[in-house]
């Protein structure tokens, strides 16, 4: 096999079972299409310039070997999929959870968890304002999730607890998915600006990185997909 094809193969893996089972009768999720890929861009737009700025300032870099060479400004064109395929795969496990388990909705104690941890991330942030992945990651998260609750009224539609378990689901792909990024390596972390704690060859801050990614992306999906009238009566 093309090693340049290595970074392109794990994103057509990870797509390829979400995809398929988009068509499954009960959640049938092909049909919310006309919902997630709106949903997509607004995320997909910011973490690009993220990641632009980031490889710009040697937060990151891509192993040439393991990438096609088609790029985007400084960026591989993989890791611009990279930001439409995570969240598809998430998405579709949060309705997985929303059509299987619609019990699990409304749980104060789920809001209350985000908020915390909402609060801690700023905290933290802050704290280690020297390391740019660290600090821009928490902050940002911290100050995505209270902007949530500060103006809850126009995402009564979004589930804290829904997300939460979903997302802990998601990090398991998520997850072996950097893992073998990280570990060939197609990506290389520039450990100066993170706290230098792994999870196998993961950067810690990873998991929050994907977190607002996939937060974003399934707040700005239920925002689209439920009507206004119906958000008003609830």
């Amino acid at each position: 096999m093309n090693s340049h094809y290595t970074y392109f193969l794990i994103l057509a893996a990870s797509l390829a079972g979400p995809l398929a089972l988009s068509f499954d009768k009960k959640v049938a999720f092909y049909k919310n299409w006309k919902y997630l890929f709106p949903a997509m861009l607004i995320p997909a737009i910011l973490y690009i310039a993220w990641d632009i700025y980031f490889t710009q300032n040697g937060m990151w870099s891509f192993n040439p070997e393991y990438i096609t060479g088609i790029n985007m400004y400084n960026l591989p064109l993989e890791e611009v999929l990279f930001f439409f395929v995570v969240p598809y795969c998430c998405v579709f496990i949060y309705a997985c959870i929303r059509a299987y388990f619609p019990h699990l909705i409304n749980k104060k104690y789920a809001d209350q968890i985000l908020m915390v941890l909402a609060i801690g991330l700023l905290i933290a942030g802050v704290m280690n304002a020297d390391k740019y992945y660290t600090s821009w990651t928490f902050i940002f998260n911290g100050v995505f999730i209270l902007i949530i609750y500060s103006v809850r009224q126009y995402f009564k539609s979004f589930d804290a607890l829904s997300f939460l378990i979903s997302y802990a689901i998601c990090l398991i792909p998520f997850l072996l998915v950097n893992g073998f990024l990280t570990a060939i390596p197609v990506v290389i972390y520039n450990d100066a600006e993170n706290l230098g704690i792994r999870i196998y060859t993961i950067p810690f801050e990873d998991a929050f990185y994907g977190m607002l990614l996939v937060l974003m992306n399934i707040v700005i999906y239920e925002k689209i997909k439920t009507p206004r009238t119906k958000v008003k009566n609830t």
